[in-house]
């Protein structure tokens, strides 16, 4: 790498999901939560366990069935770079806005 200072890029992605199976979407998430892999206390999984089932959004729930490495691997073809930091929101939607409709329809 040349003497230059680092460069570093943004990417941010907006992907607006429907919740077909709120129930079934939650269970999915407490089971990650309750697996014995998961790294966390006692305490922790109560909590999580707590967050995910009084959530009615499901945007908590979503966001514990989401692994970062699917999310790397957006650009983990790409030689050129190293990731540097990722950081994973998810929070409720009024849906799809007219623009991401158009959009669905042109690339389809």
């Amino acid at each position: 790498m040349s003497d230059e200072e680092p460069k570093y890029l943004r990417l941010t992605v907006e992907l607006t999901v429907e919740v077909l199976d709120m129930d079934a979407l939650q269970a999915a998430a407490l089971r990650e939560i309750r697996h014995p892999d998961a790294d966390l206390t006692e305490e922790e999984r109560t909590e999580q366990a707590e967050l995910v089932a009084s959530d009615d959004s499901g945007a908590s729930a979503l966001q514990w069935l989401i692994e970062p490495d699917h999310v790397l691997q957006l650009v983990d073809h790409i030689d050129e770079i190293e990731p540097r930091e990722a950081v994973l929101g998810v929070e409720p939607s009024e849906g799809p806005s007219e623009e991401e409709d158009e959009e669905e329809h042109d690339h389809a």
